[in-house]
């Protein structure tokens, strides 16, 4: 309806991205048909003395605010809205239960080309297939030629299926690809894709408990229920999930999949073109905002039928969502450190309450709060108690190299194990939970240590680089030769680092091949990648990284897996620790004996009687679960208490601790003692890119009490002065105490 002078006018509420809380009033442009605008829609409107994005949030017959003092929108940027009220709707219950403005909840689900306001505009990426004349050239000429012969092999291995500029982009170089089509060996097709899925190529078949599993949750495909998938590591989880996504997109509906890491897009990303006729999209930070973009607009108009993305995805909208998967839904990646602090894990499950649709966790080693939430009905729990195919379960030891001879953290009876390993033909993975070469630098002389000015951390020896690094701030200085405070040239390394280790390996094994996968050894584009195909090429005989393989890769031929050093965690003072230690230790070990020959895991220990270690090899992780999640009850930890953390930090440390004194004394006197009001006290760091941290915690055995608390803190803490060199962060749910 046209916005008539003889009427009162139609206001605009629209979301802002600012840090204040809270909805704007204005007036509509003019001349504008107010009945075909809908919540959904990006807004230019005036801000103060400049121009902003905004998101139209409601309309609405009355305004709190003068309405002669209102000013209208500028433009009105999108025909039709780009969020669906579901999408409107998620994004408002984000923002209430993790207190984080509405505006920049919304902008967070945009791309950033979107967010600024440029055109909705979708371009579908090129396909390519390989002409009669590049058939024929091809394959005889390229002996020398890797980056061409990685360009072949990807339309050898399905010659259906045409292929898209990323993927082609990801397999080789763009040089080669342009070279290609110079010679008119590559063809630009256009072949529009179906919904409609592939012959399911040969495999494992699905066993009686993975039958079970699609078939709970196949059953419920147009109903909220939430799935947790708990199978042991080869167990076939991954076809467990390709035959219920195939029955959702049979229904033309589409799926959103969830890795908490960005290099299992790849692998996972693979699987599926082989066996979809689709378009699959893949959203994640490590791809240019234009890629990023294409994906989104691709999904949310419905041309992609899949979604493969890590956390940052999952405020893509969809046309018809049909599935949401989580994939490791135990990862610590899949909660936000910064900004919108959310659990992505949380968020799916929400979602797909206002959907209407189910979700599927998946994991090895699901998390306590999940296992909790099966307990209590919540979640139905499947489960997968044995590999899949003819793999069977490796071998856990505990080696116990106290007074034991070590060669860069490598006992003489892993070294044998190695030796034997590679004399069968098999493939060895060592987990080295650290990168660069030693953590900390001392001089053996007066004791100095290497230490980071802007952090209470010691620097970390990166030998190949000549650096000391500060894996914190990233703070790099000149490795010395000499002690900065006695001259001595007596400066020794401490500690252990895959760098270390890998120049170990390469002295110990010169005839063999040693690949080493971190996030400094993987930074060039590509090169994970090229990692990843030598060591399934069999190219690879040691493979030494870390936590990077601890999640979801095959590697088939691995048939000897050692922990390095398995006592790292078991004493910390974070109470999250054990459990995440327990979950990688059974993740690393399960990279082990995939396939048909067995496999052995060795996990080196100082404490072989830790009660941890010897639950998990004599019981499994089920039972340190159990046990652990009784010391939480115990305890009044989470998943039995529900936390909120209150994150202050300053250059001068004193005005953070007063500050969060004062909000302490707030949240003391604004509730009737349904919440425990914990410090303030010093972050566990205390001191990080030259600022000083405080926090405080806010604990209460149910959720209302503690939102009641957050909800009135905007209003109670307008009386307390915040200095403007104060920082603040409110964190719901906290997974990281530091």
């Amino acid at each position: 309806m046209a916005n008539l002078h003889n009427r009162d006018p139609v206001i605009f509420r629209v979301a802002i991205p600012t840090p204040v809380d809270r909805l704007f009033d204005y007036l509509p442009p003019v001349d504008t048909e107010v009945g075909l605008i809908a919540p959904g829609v990006r807004l230019e409107v005036p801000f103060g003395n400049s121009k902003k994005i905004a998101f139209l949030v409601a309309l609405s017959e009355h305004s709190e605010a003068e309405v002669a003092k209102l000013k209208p929108v500028l433009r009105i940027l999108d025909a039709q809205p780009l969020l669906s009220a579901q999408d409107m709707a998620l994004l408002c219950w984000a923002s209430r239960y993790y207190h984080y403005p509405l505006g920049r909840v919304i902008a967070s689900a945009f791309p950033v080309a979107l967010r600024r306001g440029k055109a909705a505009q979708y371009s579908p990426s090129q396909q390519y297939r390989l002409t009669a004349l590049g058939h024929a050239m091809a394959g005889g000429s390229l002996k020398n030629a890797p980056k061409q012969q990685a360009l072949l092999k990807l339309f050898q291995e399905n010659p259906v299926r045409a292929k898209t500029h990323p993927e082609l982009v990801s397999a080789s170089a763009r040089a080669v690809l342009k070279k290609w089509l110079s010679q008119h060996w590559l063809a630009v097709v256009d072949e529009p894709k179906s919904t409609a899925t592939t012959a399911q190529p040969a495999g494992f078949p699905c066993n009686p408990q993975q039958h079970a599993a699609i078939t709970a949750v196949t059953q419920k495909l147009h109903r909220f229920a939430v799935f947790l998938l708990e199978g042991v590591t080869g167990s076939g989880k991954t076809e467990v999930y390709m035959q219920i996504i195939s029955a959702v997109l049979a229904q033309g509906r589409q799926v959103l999949v969830l890795v908490p890491e960005i290099t299992l897009t790849p692998q996972l990303g693979q699987h599926f073109r082989d066996r979809f006729a689709i378009d699959i999209a893949i959203s994640h930070s490590n791809l240019a905002n234009g890629q990023r973009q294409q994906a989104w607009l691709g999904v949310q108009q419905g041309r992609c039928s899949l979604l493969l993305g890590t956390r940052s995805a999952l405020f893509t909208p969809f046309k018809d969502l049909g599935l949401i998967i989580l994939d490791e839904e135990h990862d610590p990646s899949f909660k936000q450190q910064e900004g919108l602090r959310f659990s992505a894990r949380d968020v799916a499950v929400m979602r797909g309450k206002l959907l209407g649709i189910p979700v599927l966790l998946g994991s090895a080693t699901p998390s306590l709060e999940s296992l909790f939430n099966a307990e209590k009905k919540r979640y139905q729990l499947l489960h997968l108690p044995q590999r899949a195919g003819d793999a069977c379960e490796p071998t856990l030891q505990l080696l116990d190299i106290r007074n034991k001879k070590m060669t860069a953290g490598l006992s003489e009876r892993l070294l044998a194990e190695i030796h034997q390993t590679l004399a069968k033909c098999g493939q060895v993975l060592l987990f080295v939970n650290r990168r660069g070469f030693a953590p900390t630098l001392i001089c053996h002389g007066c004791g100095w240590v290497g230490c980071c000015p802007h952090c209470d951390a010691h620097l970390v020896v990166h030998a190949k680089t000549g650096l000391l690094r500060c894996h914190h701030c990233g703070h790099n200085q000149a490795l010395p030769k000499y002690c900065p405070a006695c001259r001595s040239p007596q400066l020794t390394a401490l500690g252990l680092g895959t760098e270390q280790v890998e120049g170990a390996l390469v002295a110990l094994f010169p005839d063999r091949t040693v690949v080493r996968l971190d996030r400094d050894s993987v930074q060039r584009k590509g090169s994970w990648e090229r990692c990843l195909a030598q060591i399934h090429q069999g190219q690879a005989d040691i493979i030494l990284g870390t936590q990077l393989l601890a999640k979801g890769h095959h590697f088939p031929n691995v048939t000897l897996v050692s922990i390095i050093d398995a006592d790292s965690g078991l004493f910390s003072i974070d109470f999250h620790a054990q459990e995440r230690l327990a979950q990688q230790i059974v993740q690393v070990a399960g990279r082990a004996g995939r396939a048909e020959k067995p496999g052995t895991v060795i996990l080196q220990t100082r404490r072989p009687d830790h009660p941890l270690l010897a639950t998990l090899i004599n019981a499994g992780y089920r039972r340190f679960a159990e046990m652990a999640l009784a010391e939480r009850q115990q305890a009044g930890l989470p998943p039995y208490s529900h936390h909120a953390l209150l994150r202050a930090e300053a250059v001068d440390p004193h005005m953070a601790q007063h500050w969060l004194q004062q909000v302490a004394e707030v949240a003391k006197t604004c509730q009737d003692g349904a919440v425990q009001v914990l410090g303030p006290i010093p972050a566990p760091m205390a001191r990080r890119a030259g600022k000083h941290r405080y926090q405080l915690l806010l604990q209460s055995p149910s959720r209302p009490p503690l939102h009641a608390l957050l909800d009135a803190f905007p209003e109670r803490l307008a009386g307390i002065k915040l200095s403007k060199h104060i920082r603040w962060s409110l964190d719901v749910d906290p997974l990281d105490f530091y």
